[in-house]
């Protein structure tokens, strides 16, 4: 053969082979082509973008010819480096990310660092389930294990996922393993998870169960004879009009709450939701406290893990007087003045104990945004009136329809103002 021909040969080979994948690629990418109203996403292929059905996706990756394909492959992807394994012996398909950062946007703008997170998955005709698993990378160590089962549908699916009652310990050692404090403290209890997910609209229901969190060892009890550095204290009761105004504000359930409130998570969950974003927190005063006097403000989620921890044995060693207390006289209020003494002086010429009805709305309406309101308070006199009626309309226990009558107009008086009083 000569070396012409040979190399013509070669040349038709490849043309052939060529041909043949883009042919492949191209029934391929019509197979997964999205119908019109069909959940799609958009991948590359080489330099190019092309949407693709979602469903048709999963179908071929856990239907056995593909799947044989995809084992043993590794994936980048922006969690973590995805390991695939095809079990063909039950038709199942398991990924395993590690390490992994899981988004968590509930507990702060930082992923939680997994060590290791595995996906096993299962699909009968329209039907997938399976389990998720989370551990410390070890054997035999601590594991988070939720079972999910959804339903494959034209526009989505429809996720109903279940964590068993699972010990705390165990969720922090998987979620947070890093944290100084497990090394000095005892943590007791189990919590229990239902969580409804729809995609890709992203609509999500969290259902959580908490039984017997207790914590010991972290050295809370000091902060019972804590002086604060915001100056002098307030020395409130829990009838003045500061205080009350302050609850309605933060924390309307904070004497019914073991230093968490599951209610108030829940609703601030739905309410982000239909926001689109962060715009109402869950956090109580006590993990305002723990926050502020401990872990500082870090939009984390291990900072939020380590919050609740504090929360939680405040709630036991100090009990709700002191840390109401304490709030108090540590929070900020904007305008470099933290403590309700400072704040009342400082803007209304007062102590804490003296302030009227609408001076207290006022003040506890500017702890959801203290620098924010202190600086428009300095521009224009003000701060966000809906915040303060919302607040007001809080304060309805021990309070008569004379008082809401006289609240509403003092709150009315002081948004006339052009600049504030004896500030």
């Amino acid at each position: 053969m000569s070396l012409r021909r040979a190399a013509w040969l070669l040349l038709a080979g490849l043309a052939g082979l060529l041909v043949a994948a883009l042919l492949a690629t191209a029934v391929t990418l019509q197979l997964l082509a999205p119908r019109p109203g069909e959940w799609a996403t958009s991948v590359r292929v080489g330099r190019w973008r092309t949407d693709v059905s979602v469903p048709a996706v999963l179908r071929l990756a856990t239907a056995a010819p593909f799947a044989r394909w995809l084992d043993g492959r590794r994936l980048a992807t922006r969690w973590g480096p995805v390991q695939l394994h095809w079990q063909a012996a039950d038709r199942s398909l398991h990924l395993q990310c590690a390490p992994c950062a899981l988004p968590a946007p509930a507990l702060g703008s930082a992923p939680l660092q997994l060590q290791r997170l595995q996906l096993s998955l299962f699909r009968d005709f329209e039907t997938v389930q399976g389990r998720l698993r989370a551990d410390t990378g070890t054997e035999g160590g601590p594991a988070l294990q939720a079972w999910f089962t959804g339903r494959l549908q034209h526009d989505g699916l429809a996720l109903h996922l279940r964590l068993p009652a699972t010990p705390i310990a165990d969720a922090y050692a998987v979620l947070a393993p890093q944290l100084p404090e497990l090394g000095q403290s005892r943590i007791d209890g189990q919590v229990a998870l239902r969580v409804h997910l729809q995609l890709p609209g992203g609509a999500l229901r969290v259902v959580p169960q908490v039984e017997g969190f207790t914590v010991q060892g972290l050295g809370t009890e000091a902060l019972a004879h804590a002086a604060s550095s915001c100056g002098v204290p307030s020395r409130l009761r829990q009838h003045d009009w500061l205080v009350r105004a302050v609850l309605a504000a933060e924390d309307q359930r904070f004497f019914e709450h073991p230093g968490y409130d599951l209610v108030e998570l829940q609703a601030a969950l739905q309410a982000n939701q239909a926001e689109g974003g962060v715009r109402r927190g869950g956090s109580t005063l006590s993990q305002q406290l723990a926050k502020r006097l401990v872990t500082g403000d870090e939009r984390s989620a291990t900072r939020k893990l380590r919050e609740l921890l504090y929360a939680v044995e405040m709630e036991q060693t100090l009990g709700k007087a002191r840390i109401l207390q304490l709030y108090l006289d540590n929070a900020p209020w904007g305008g470099g003045l933290c403590g309700a003494e400072a704040a009342a002086r400082g803007y209304f010429g007062r102590s804490a104990r003296q302030l009227a009805p609408a001076q207290a709305v006022w003040l506890a309406a500017m702890l959801h945004r203290p620098d924010a309101e202190a600086r428009r308070w300095a521009e224009t006199g003000r701060i966000a009136q809906a915040r303060a009626a919302w607040v007001a309309k809080g304060l309805r226990h021990g309070t008569t329809r004379r008082d809401r009558a006289a609240l509403a107009q003092g709150l009315q008086e002081l948004d006339a103002l052009r600049r504030p009083q004896g500030g």
